[in-house]
């Protein structure tokens, strides 16, 4: 099992995380889900503590300890201060090692899901992320929610579970990462110390998603506002252009001087938010364009996003916005590393989705080598796409589709 670590010497907190590389991408039709659902139940307990012990312990020492699934991998993380970093690595350890998967705990974690896929439900301005991916990857495990289904949730069994965890949760496709006030040689100790999952283990393997898309999901219902999510395939998380793609983002939709935020929010008025994001995958990517405005605007918007869209394709990038955008993209990346929870997630996400971990600076460099040319190489690679529209609001599939532009150029 890879072990990274960072040393901070000015902080005095220890953050560590398992790195899990498996996520709702990995997961058979019928077990859609079982990722998030596992994530939940190793917090229910081991044979040796309760859930209840568990969060006590935690909370006596001040500690953060947290969990979250994503389409790829499943991570576990705590944060404490480096005195009582032991306590905090006897808890991680005895979760991922250990966990008791109680039927009384499964069934009630279920509930707690069902719960939890009914509040997405009811939240507009999430679901309709979630429809674009659908319509991006139909018939493909990276267009699923990762919550699973209320079918898939209520048959799966504790022993579907248990499999699942038996399965994936081996060394060879774990990363475990820590940063902070540590020693590496002794959190490496430590962590042997503790921890002694069976041998073995493999990255999932995974098809790539098929190339056809569904031009347009709608989702009719009495909202105040109607949500749109206009998205094409982009670059996948190895792709040398992920630097230029990064800054193109950030001129397209990325900060408050991208185009879509001047265009349709401060000079016309027509949405409150708006931007754009890149989802990066292994064999798959995407680049979205969110806006909430009224059913009325509709129209106006998603013609303000496809000129946006246009004028890129067509005149690039101009200098300025390159170096805005650069600087951005650089600042806020050391913005965000100012805590050992933020290195330790950047340093074990690096390890287990590129099998290794640059160094700041050369990340920065990096950002930094882009030019014009690099960008609109990307544009065109990208924005050229064919393109897939969400909708959430009062309106038919007939409302939108007539205001949207959804063939490539």
């Amino acid at each position: 099992m890879w072990v990274v670590t960072e040393r901070m010497p000015d902080v005095r907190s220890v953050s560590a995380g398992f790195w899990v590389g498996t996520g709702s991408r990995d997961e058979p039709a019928e077990q859609a889900g079982a990722s998030h659902f596992l994530e939940h139940l190793l917090f229910k307990g081991t044979d040796r503590r309760s859930a209840r012990d568990i969060a006590e312990t935690i909370d006596a020492i001040g500690g953060d300890f947290n969990a979250f699934t994503s389409k790829e991998y499943t991570a576990f993380y705590l944060r404490v201060l480096s005195q009582d970093l032991p306590v905090g690595l006897d808890i991680l350890c005895d979760i991922m090692g250990d966990p008791a998967f109680r039927p009384d705990e499964v069934e009630a974690e279920r509930h707690v899901i069902l719960e939890e896929i009914l509040m997405r439900g009811d939240d507009p301005g999430d679901l309709v992320h979630e429809l674009c991916f659908e319509a991006l990857y139909p018939g493909h495990p990276l267009g699923l929610e990762t919550l699973g289904t209320e079918e898939t949730i209520t048959t799966m069994t504790g022993d579907d579970i248990r499999r699942f965890f038996a399965h994936h949760y081996r060394p060879a496709n774990i990363v475990l990462s820590a940063a902070g006030d540590l020693d590496h040689d002794d959190f490496v100790a430590a962590i042997e110390a503790r921890f002694a999952p069976p041998a073995g283990g493999e990255a999932p393997e995974r098809d790539a998603p098929p190339s056809p898309e569904v031009q347009l999901v709608v989702d009719r219902r009495p909202t105040e506002q109607a949500h749109l999510v206009l998205g094409m395939h982009a670059l996948d998380r190895h792709d040398d252009d992920r630097y230029a793609l990064g800054v193109l983002n950030q001129v397209l939709g990325g900060g408050m001087s991208s185009r879509l935020f001047q265009t349709i929010r401060e000079e016309r008025g027509l949405a409150y938010s708006v931007y754009s994001y890149r989802s990066s995958f292994d064999q798959a990517g995407a680049l979205s364009i969110y806006a909430g405005t009224a059913p009325t605007n509709v129209s106006e918007v998603i013609r303000l996003i496809d000129e946006s869209i246009d004028g890129l394709l067509a005149d690039g990038v101009t200098q300025r916005e390159l170096d805005v955008a650069k600087g951005h993209l650089r600042g806020t990346m050391a913005l965000g590393l100012e805590d050992s929870a933020a290195r330790m997630s950047r340093i074990g996400r690096s390890q287990l989705v590129h099998g290794s971990v640059l160094p700041v600076d050369e990340l920065a460099a990096r950002i930094e080598a882009v030019e014009i040319a690099d960008v609109t190489r990307v544009a065109k690679r990208v924005l050229a796409n064919p393109r897939v529209l969400a909708a959430v609001g009062p309106f038919s599939e007939t409302d939108v589709f007539t205001s949207a532009r959804l063939s490539a150029r």
